[in-house]
């Protein structure tokens, strides 16, 4: 028999349905008895023959058509094959254990296969989701970004992976698309996922619904109706989202090609590039963070998966700093002054520090604990975060930094002190232009010289100042000051 034969076999005999299963598993229980009595077979040779039936029902048909077939086994056994033959009766101790010895070890062969069977069924599950998902990412490369997204979405996710229906809710465009058969009273489902806070499947319909997140936030929400694991619905929606940063993206690109001052056309492209370096590094922050709580993974791997993720993250505010600078120099910030007490704002600031050690570095001075400004809360600690930043990676290991803060008639006076590595003066008012780094430090420290070209900019939205002083003696102290007096809203 050639194996296009057996596999045709196997696949016949997988499909019967549950009765016939446990039909055909006696069956080959009785018809082997038949032969096995008929031709005298011994006792041990029929018990590996029993054996041998029962794992084939096991891979199969799973558990309970192998277990059938071992308790048929043995009752055939002794009633055909132990003395005295044709009666239910065993007189000799060792044909009990011997037959509970089988029966144990027939339950055992079915248990295993049948776990087999279910592991295989399942990686073969996930290896199928795996190749649609990489189909349908290799097709969201290929979307009109003219069109909007969800149209386009819903009908490849439906035609990949087979669904019964597909809706998406775009937030920014106000739209929502669906495909397949929906009913009357779900003409709303994804905008109403969206908008419903306690988001819940339904497994008995096998409706999934997931919120989309984007670079920035919700983008929307994805409906799917169909035989799906929530482990596929989840990247669906990520893939969905990513998708719809992209037309985001893109459309900004188009905007800052249509942008007539230069100015503008600069704001946007840096914009419309920090949008779409955000998109795959979501992607590779989802990835890392998934193998990393997936575990199984050696040290070594382990470790290199914790460097992507960290790198991503570092990258990630990158694209942040990027995308405020470009704000900012296009006026299209509005400030939200508030009054912020400083000392607890910069509590918040130290609490924000990924290593304890770094915290314990920190030394605040302050006159007036109820200091207060007016100022973006959001804009404010900004600045802070990179003075802090910078302090960190060009100090002394171990040595102190020291934030002061105090008030005179017309302003508030911000500083943050290091020892370390000093600035030279033909760099001090160059540092706070954008993408300048001091030649002494490019090898040494590692940056983009972003940073302080924002905080600059910030501080000119609140008409303030930022500079440095610097000197081997009295270490480096960056400085803000922020007018005490009423400003224009930007």
């Amino acid at each position: 028999m050639t194996n296009a034969a057996v596999v045709r076999w196997k696949v016949l005999l997988r499909r019967l349905p549950v009765p016939g299963q446990f039909v055909a598993a006696g069956a080959g229980v009785l018809l082997a008895t038949g032969v096995g009595f008929s031709l005298h077979v011994n006792l041990t040779s029929i018990s590996f023959i029993y054996l041998l039936i029962v794992f084939v029902v096991a891979m199969l048909w799973g558990f309970w058509q192998a277990s059938l077939a071992s308790v048929l086994a043995v009752i055939c056994l002794d009633f055909f094959f132990t003395d005295p033959v044709f009666h239910f009766e065993i007189n000799d101790p060792q044909d009990w254990v011997a037959l509970g010895m089988f029966e144990a070890a027939a339950i055992l062969i079915s248990r295993l296969s049948a776990k087999e069977m279910r592991s295989t069924r399942e990686a073969a599950f996930h290896r199928a989701g795996m190749e649609q998902l990489y189909e349908l990412s290799r097709s969201s490369l290929l979307l009109d970004l003219r069109q909007p997204p969800g149209s386009q979405l819903v009908v490849l996710i439906q035609r990949i992976f087979l669904t019964d229906a597909v809706a998406l809710f775009d937030l920014r465009l106000g739209r929502q698309d669906r495909a397949g058969e929906w009913g009357e009273d779900e003409a709303g489902i994804a905008r109403d996922c969206y908008l419903d806070e306690g988001v819940k499947d339904d497994p008995q319909t096998a409706t999934w619904k997931r919120v989309l997140m984007g670079s920035n936030g919700p983008v929307g929400s994805l409906v799917v109706r169909g035989g799906l694991s929530p482990l596929i619905v989840d990247a669906l929606a990520s893939l969905a989202a990513l998708a719809m940063d992209r037309h985001e993206s893109f459309e900004k690109e188009e905007r800052a090609e249509d942008a007539s001052k230069g100015e503008q056309l600069r704001a946007a492209v840096m914009d419309a590039l920090a949008h779409e370096f955000k998109t795959p590094l979501t992607a590779v922050q989802t990835a890392s963070s998934g193998l990393l709580e997936l575990g199984g993974l050696t040290e070594a791997q382990e470790d290199l998966v914790g460097l992507i993720d960290g790198e991503a993250t570092r990258m990630n505010k990158l694209c942040t700093r990027l995308l405020l600078t470009a704000k900012l120099e296009a006026g299209q910030v509005g400030l939200k002054t508030v009054e912020v007490n400083v000392r607890d704002l910069t509590a918040e600031v130290f609490e924000g520090l990924r290593e304890s050690a770094d915290r314990d570095r920190m030394r605040l001075v302050m006159e007036d604990a109820l200091l207060t400004v007016s100022v973006d809360r959001a804009l404010l600690a900004m600045i802070l975060q990179q003075y802090l930043d910078n302090a960190l990676k060009y100090s002394t290991p171990g040595s102190a930094i020291e934030i002061t803060a105090r008030k005179s008639r017309a302003e508030v006076l911000i500083s943050v002190h290091n020892v370390g590595s000093t600035i030279r003066i033909e760099d001090r008012e160059r540092v706070f232009e954008r993408f300048y780094r001091a030649s002494d430090a490019k090898e040494s420290v590692p940056g983009t010289g972003i940073g302080l070209s924002v905080v600059r900019k910030a501080a000119e939205a609140h008409h303030g100042h930022v500079w440095v002083i610097s000197d081997e003696r009295d270490g480096t102290t960056f400085f803000l000051s922020l007018p005490t007096g009423a400003r224009r809203e930007l």
